[in-house]
């Protein structure tokens, strides 16, 4: 099982680089990172194996948009999902502006 995820910024048409990323599993944190220069994450399982469950990533935009001098109505963004089948990929991705975002379950 892999998961990853892909930051998109709307405003600007591009990845979103640099975005603090975490995958926690209630109270345990799994794995952190931030978004590549393509707006990528997918090293969440450095130690851990995947087992089926509930889980939330949370994305850090208010750093990110800090870092760019914009301002935005969120701070962080937590998507929680269910992982039903431990042996398939998930992929998460967000769709990102200042006032706004929208995610969905990618390929």
């Amino acid at each position: 099982m892999s998961l990853s995820t892909h930051v998109l910024d709307l405003e600007l048409g591009m990845p979103a680089s640099g975005i603090p990323v975490t995958l926690a599993q209630g109270d345990r944190i799994i794995g952190n990172g931030l978004t590549d220069s393509d707006g990528r994450f997918a090293d969440f399982f450095k130690e851990n194996k995947i087992q089926p469950g509930s889980y939330e990533l949370v994305f850090n935009v208010g750093t990110y948009f800090s870092n760019r001098g914009v301002d935005t109505f969120y701070v962080e963004i937590p998507v929680k999902f269910e992982i039903s089948d431990s042996t398939r990929h998930y992929h998460v991705p967000l769709l990102l502006s200042p006032f706004g975002y929208s995610t969905y379950r990618g390929s």
